[in-house]
């Protein structure tokens, strides 16, 4: 790719959504979702971090003596709200790491939980769970811790040793074993 027609110009939306045509090319960040904001904010990073500053481009975020305008404050505010999203996804990660899953189409699907399932590295297994989030419209497979205090009461002294089995955002699995680590469906 030829990026000689960047040179002078802020293409940020561009980098975001992939549109490279002439219309693509633009500093209008408006309308993009927190996770682009936030990839926005990581490529900034990259850049600060890797190149020699050589200076600002006059437009929609800096003015001609350098200064920021009122649009970069509110696209800041936007990475930092797009951050606080992602540290809150990645606590939850934590908390309820996905689970491992395949399907055949000779056995159907499985479902199972081990201590490294969703890239969490943990020291309990867990058990397959749907969990709904608010705002999304189907759960997903989570693994739930099943002893000790629920999470969002580690300090606890009085709990029923289960763990995070009975947070309301979570439902059983029908047809499987309420503790089991791996749940089949057969087709």
């Amino acid at each position: 790719m030829d990026y000689t027609h960047w040179a002078g110009r802020d293409a940020s939306r561009a980098f975001v959504t992939g549109d490279y045509s002439e219309a693509g090319l633009v500093d209008d960040v408006t309308g993009l979702s927190s996770s682009e904001i936030l990839t926005l904010h990581n490529w900034l990073s990259f850049y600060e971090k890797n190149y020699v500053f050589v200076g600002r481009v006059v437009g929609r975020f800096y003015r001609k003596d350098g200064m920021p305008t009122s649009e970069l404050t509110q696209v800041e505010a936007m990475m930092t709200k797009g951050m606080e999203a992602n540290e809150q996804a990645q606590r939850e990660k934590q908390k309820f790491p996905p689970c491992n899953a395949e399907w055949s189409s000779a056995r159907g699907s499985r479902l199972w939980c081990s201590q490294k399932s969703g890239g969490v590295d943990r020291d309990w297994i867990g058990v397959p769970r749907k969990l709904y989030n608010p705002g999304s419209k189907e759960p997903h497979c989570v693994c739930v811790r099943t002893t000790g205090p629920p999470s969002d009461h580690q300090d606890s002294h009085r709990h029923l040793n289960r763990g995070d089995l009975d947070n309301p955002n979570l439902e059983e699995y029908t047809g499987c074993p309420p503790l089991a680590t791996t749940c089949s469906f057969p087709l």
